[in-house]
């Protein structure tokens, strides 16, 4: 099997893998839905009494507000992809078996993780944005080009999300437990997004602080090129960027770990 053949092979197990959880799907759908109207009806009400707050207008808001939660799942911003998986098998001991395969380490987990992404977008993004765009006032561009735009973000997304938590899986190379190093990322994720509030409302030097961290590629950047906020060439060099130094920067530490770290348990 060519390497082509095999890393599509790997994203498409880890798309299955995910699709056969059927109800944990469901109950990510619901939950995501759940969110999304406690973020709105606080949206509006902060919008209400600051209109055009961070240059949106509420029907721009609310329509962040779903995009996140579409984003939540498939980029992985709260955890739950395969870096829980990949630093258990380093505490085990299980890499070992990893790094005997004809694979190479990053690409495997980064081809599964695409896989997880494609289908947590399918099954459980998909859903919840529909509802709040069809239920709430959105604002939605008319132009098809603007949605080919804004689909162009989501393949550097994916790469610069898996790039942050590809770093913080193999931190437990040298960590007994990385449950702290998971939290700090989830934290920082959160904030440094969007995922609480457009990095668009905040102020001086704070704002262009986390505009410029790579986190704001996975939400605040797709979304600006959504609401036309943003020029996607731009914001594709941006992600671009950020995914090169993100993966450049796994490759170094994935070589200096499985050099000169001992594996845990093996």
């Amino acid at each position: 099997m060519g390497a082509g053949r095999l890393y599509a092979a790997v994203a498409a197990g880890g798309f299955r893998r995910y699709a056969t959880y059927r109800a944990a799907t469901l109950a990510g759908v619901f939950t995501n839905t759940v969110f999304g109207l406690i973020l709105v009806y606080t949206y509006l009400a902060l919008w209400d009494e600051r209109p055009h707050l961070g240059g949106y207008d509420s029907a721009q808001a609310v329509t962040f507000v779903w995009l996140g939660q579409a984003f939540l799942s498939t980029l992985a911003l709260g955890g739950g992809g395969v870096e829980d998986e990949l630093m258990e098998r380093i505490r085990t001991g299980d890499i070992a078996v990893d790094l005997y395969r004809p694979a190479d380490l990053q690409l495997w987990w980064l081809s599964a993780d695409l896989g997880r992404a494609v289908f947590q977008l399918a099954g459980r993004g998909v859903v919840p944005f529909l509802f709040g765009v069809l239920c709430f006032p959105a604002a939605l561009p008319a132009d098809p080009a603007t949605w080919l735009a804004f689909a162009g973000t989501l393949p550097p997304a994916m790469l610069v999300s898996f790039g942050i938590r590809y770093l913080v899986a193999l931190s437990a190379f040298w960590l007994l437990d990385g449950a702290g190093v998971v939290q700090m990322a989830w934290l920082a994720g959160f904030f440094c997004s969007g995922m609480l509030l457009p990095l668009n409302v905040f102020p001086g030097a704070l704002g262009e602080t986390v505009r410029a961290l790579p986190w704001s590629s996975l939400l605040q950047a797709p979304a600006d090129v959504l609401l036309g906020h943003a020029d996607p060439l731009g914001t594709y060099a941006f992600q671009g960027a950020w995914a090169v130094a993100l993966l450049a920067a796994g490759r170094l530490v994935q070589s200096l770990a499985t050099r000169r770290v001992v594996v845990q348990g093996g």
